[in-house]
């Protein structure tokens, strides 16, 4: 069972989640900015004792990113999961990690030409950076925005369980359910 940890990174209160299997952890999105957040997310992971297995990353904007490099000094050799991995699913493959034996990732373009939605359908968990928030989405008006594509990928989320826990990179935990009934985009 997952242990879900949130840090509301950066001036745009990004969404940093650490997501605990054990004694390991993946972190999604590190959107830390200056070294006060740094040092709260690595206090965490040893409080903890928790081991980072790899960074699993929705997208390339600067807010979901600027943390990457801490956690790289710091975890050289993390593989880096994102839209390329569904391109080639080779790093998956090669992680060989039990708990993402379930992990899949849904290409959810719109938002950004990148965007991907890491989903975890035994835990019925899905983390969709700035593709779906609480009754509301990312915006398009920015380079790689695209609001034909952000719609055709609501609506392959719309397919998921409603009891699905949606884990957006900007505000509050939500489900599918909540969403189709509140979201106007939805």
């Amino acid at each position: 069972m997952m242990n879900i940890k949130t840090f509301y990174c950066n001036p745009y209160r990004e969404c940093t989640y650490i997501v605990e299997l054990g004694n390991t952890c993946f972190i999604i999105d590190p959107g830390m900015y200056g070294e006060k957040e740094e040092q709260r997310v690595l206090d965490y992971l040893h409080d903890h004792q928790l081991t980072p297995c790899a960074i699993l990353i929705t997208h390339y904007h600067p807010d979901h990113i600027c943390g990457l490099e801490c956690l790289q000094s710091h975890f050289p050799n993390l593989p880096i999961i994102d839209y390329q991995s569904k391109m080639n699913n080779e790093q998956l493959n090669n992680l060989q990690i039990e708990q993402f034996t379930n992990l899949q990732i849904i290409l959810t373009p719109g938002h950004k030409e990148d965007a991907v939605c890491f989903y975890f359908p035994e835990e019925k968990t899905i983390f969709t950076g700035d593709t779906l928030f609480q009754e509301s989405i990312g915006r398009t008006d920015l380079p790689g925005g695209d609001m034909g594509q952000l719609i055709h990928s609501l609506n392959e989320l719309k397919k998921l369980p409603e009891d699905t826990l949606v884990y957006p990179g900007h505000g509050y935990q939500t489900t599918i359910g909540h969403e189709k009934d509140f979201n106007p985009y939805l």
